[in-house]
């Protein structure tokens, strides 16, 4: 396997053009150095280094300094950035579904900062079924999702259920429900959040009324298709609004948005993401109960 000191040992000689005191540079002796030389043309099946008449390189060994010295100088830069983050503190990667309402999201992120953890937040906005693959494979510590979620092992904690409104254009009546009848209903498209999207469905149908949906791409567009009249939005964004456009309250059947965070407890350090976790689930726990 090549190693970065296999590299190490490899410019120091290019550079040095001497034996001993490339050893000296890379902090061995002379029979590892060249031991160490030995292992790295056999695992790249070349000679580097013509030694009958002194020490020079090849043309394969000129052509893979270049790139040896790239390798290094970016394994050094990357301890370097790391050991700043430690410095500086804990990195947390979170990612949050873009339902989440602005200033909710911003006050989830900043809670463990807060709380006085040494910590600094990278977030993004994803589709829930985005936000799932990413926090599986290590790319997210942490993702408030939308319930309910297949969570293929991961795990979650419990959910939290904000309020909504339910904006429509002004002057549509309302005849019974939550949502009035006559104009379909703004949604996301279902690939995002399949099972969250069904129940959604399922629970406006519940009343044994015909469900229509239109698919907008985020809820500006929603808003701004109730404005024109042509559809009806439902939002836990309280700030959410424009001209032409009414809010009430989704109270019959309830329609609340359903969040959870989640996190990977395969991935090293899951036991403090877990109490980070806590710490955010907190945060929107404080948001859904004003």
């Amino acid at each position: 396997m090549l190693t970065e000191r296999h590299l190490e040992i490899f410019v120091a000689l290019a550079e040095e053009e001497h034996f001993g005191t490339a050893a000296q540079r890379v902090g061995i002796t002379q029979p590892p150095l060249s031991q160490g030389l030995r292992r790295l043309e056999a695992l790249l099946g070349v000679r580097l280094f013509d030694r009958e008449r002194g020490v020079f390189l090849t043309e394969e060994g000129a052509l893979l300094l270049p790139h040896a010295r790239r390798a290094l100088a970016a394994l050094a830069e990357l301890r370097e950035t790391g050991a700043r983050e430690h410095a500086d503190g804990r990195r947390l990667r979170l990612g949050l579904t873009p339902e989440v309402p602005t200033p909710l999201a911003a006050d989830a992120a900043a809670a463990p900062v807060r709380a006085g953890e040494r910590t600094r937040i990278g977030m993004v906005t994803a589709s829930t079924a985005t936000l799932l693959g990413d926090v599986e494979a290590g790319r997210l510590d942490l993702a408030v999702i939308r319930h309910p979620s297949v969570l293929h092992g991961l795990s979650a904690g419990r959910v939290i259920l904000l309020p909504t409104w339910v904006l429509v254009p002004d002057g549509l009546e309302q005849a019974g429900g939550a949502v009035p009848l006559g104009l379909p209903v703004a949604v996301r498209p279902r690939a995002e959040a399949p099972a969250a999207h069904d129940l959604f469905i399922d629970t406006l149908a519940g009343r044994g009324r015909r469900v229509e949906t239109v698919v907008v791409a985020d809820e500006r567009a929603g808003l701004a298709m109730v404005a024109s009249g042509q559809a009806v939005l439902v939002t836990a964004d309280g700030a959410l609004t424009a001209s032409g456009v009414v809010r009430r309250a989704a109270t019959e059947p309830p329609l609340p948005l359903r969040l959870r965070v989640v996190w990977n407890p395969r991935r090293p350090g899951s036991k403090e993401t877990a109490r980070t976790a806590q710490l955010l689930e907190n945060a929107l726990a404080r948001k859904a109960a004003l």
